[in-house]
């Protein structure tokens, strides 16, 4: 469900926070979904264990997320409401700024990216 890209100079705990909020922003992952295992992720994405425990506990305090002892770790109903929305306009306008500058430097226009993020949307890669 989820890929870490050991190229990408981006820091693994970041992809991987990173990778659960687009699966939920994106509808693959629901409220009250579980995530996988601290363990089993980390040995599914060949990681470290603590990386995963880092990147859940982080979730845990954004509201993102909920771990329930002995029974794992659940997308909560706020998941993808985690950031107040006096601050998400702002947090879109940086987000779009920097992947505009990647798109840039990658030598992609603005019209590609918003047509990958429309195919990403469909269900496309």
């Amino acid at each position: 469900m989820f890929s870490i890209d050991p190229t990408d100079r981006t820091p693994i705990y970041a992809q991987l926070e990173r990778a659960i909020r687009a699966a939920i922003a994106t509808g693959r992952l629901q409220a009250g979904a579980q995530l996988p295992t601290v363990r089993q992720l980390a040995v599914e994405l060949a990681v470290n264990a603590n990386t995963v425990a880092r990147v859940y506990a982080t979730l845990e305090s954004a509201g993102v997320i909920e771990t329930r002892r002995g029974v794992g770790s659940f997308v909560t109903d706020m998941g993808t409401r985690a950031v107040p929305a006096r601050d998400r306009r702002r947090l879109l306008t940086q987000l779009v700024t920097r992947v505009l500058a990647d798109a840039d430097a990658a030598g992609f226009t603005a019209d590609e990216v918003i047509e990958g993020l429309r195919a990403r949307r469909a269900g496309g890669s």
